[in-house]
């Protein structure tokens, strides 16, 4: 194979806070039912936003093994359970898949933000020797495209891009290269965030970035508005599998969607406010 293959999507899995499943979280989208509520992985009060996409009752056991969850952070644990869905729904037996002809392209803007705030808690009240060994793996980036990897035993491209709100796409669009040059058959791709904690709130809010609708959450999320004033922070994970177009064709797969085309740039402006005239997203 070379540059220019097809690729298509066979699977999607979504983790979010319209549900857990992607058809869970389709119903609710398609109901016009919002995710966005109040706080309540942590005491909120002292915040001036109070409101966030949090997944509801999220159980780490249901994906990950027990001896696992502690040794992996939240957003790991999305990515993990996504990634479930999206194979699931793609019919992707990995017993019939050449290991180094699939690859995983997973990111996240910041990783396990809840793990970096409990073990520097504890750095800074019980000492070094207190700091869990598991640390550094449960909180960095690559690890939701490791872990993936190492449970499907995709052993291809194994990449993580961190681009903040555009983390997903760049995964995407990039895995979708990776298969139009011919450097994997199918790709598991998308990204993974769980940020809502003291410290990512506290700095969200610093920036004056989120909407401060603590009355109507519902309403809070609402871009390209008038009035908008701000984001709202979520978490949750959303992972494709997409692969060569011949290669899903042959083993059964049926096709949702095609992918035809990718971009990336920069609007060399700064750092989180975009340009008026909008050149930077501009085709």
């Amino acid at each position: 194979m070379g540059r220019g293959q097809r690729v298509v999507v066979t699977g999607i899995g979504l983790i979010c806070p319209t549900g857990i499943g992607t058809e869970n979280a389709w119903k609710a989208i398609l109901a016009g039912r919002s995710g966005i509520g109040p706080v309540t992985l942590f005491d909120a009060t002292p915040f001036p936003c109070r409101i966030a996409g949090e997944v509801p009752a999220f159980d780490p056991l249901d994906f990950v093994e027990k001896k696992d969850v502690k040794k992996t952070a939240r957003f790991i644990h999305f990515a993990l359970a996504a990634t479930e869905f999206a194979v699931r729904h793609a019919g992707l037996d990995m017993k019939a898949e050449h290991p180094d002809r699939v690859g995983v392209f997973v990111g996240s803007g910041v990783g396990g933000f809840e793990a970096i705030e409990r073990e520097h808690a504890k750095l800074t009240s019980q000492g070094p020797g207190r700091v869990s060994p598991f640390f550094i793996t449960a909180a960095i980036v690559n690890l939701a495209a490791g872990q993936i990897s190492i449970r499907w035993g995709a052993a291809g491209p194994n990449l993580a891009p961190a681009t903040a709100c555009t983390t997903g796409a760049h995964a995407i669009g990039e895995a979708y290269r990776i298969i139009q040059y011919g450097d994997a058959d199918v790709m598991i791709c998308g990204g993974s965030e769980a940020a809502i904690t003291p410290l990512g709130m506290a700095g969200f809010c610093a920036m004056r970035a989120v909407s401060l609708r603590n009355d109507e959450p519902a309403l809070a999320s609402r871009p390209w508005d008038r009035d908008r004033d701000g984001f709202v922070l979520g978490e949750g994970a959303g992972v494709l599998v997409i692969e060569e177009r011949e290669h899903a064709l042959l083993r059964g797969a049926k096709p949702i969607a095609e992918l035809i085309g990718y971009g990336r740039n920069s609007d060399a402006y700064h750092a989180n406010a975009p340009l008026e005239s909008g050149d930077g997203v501009r085709v």
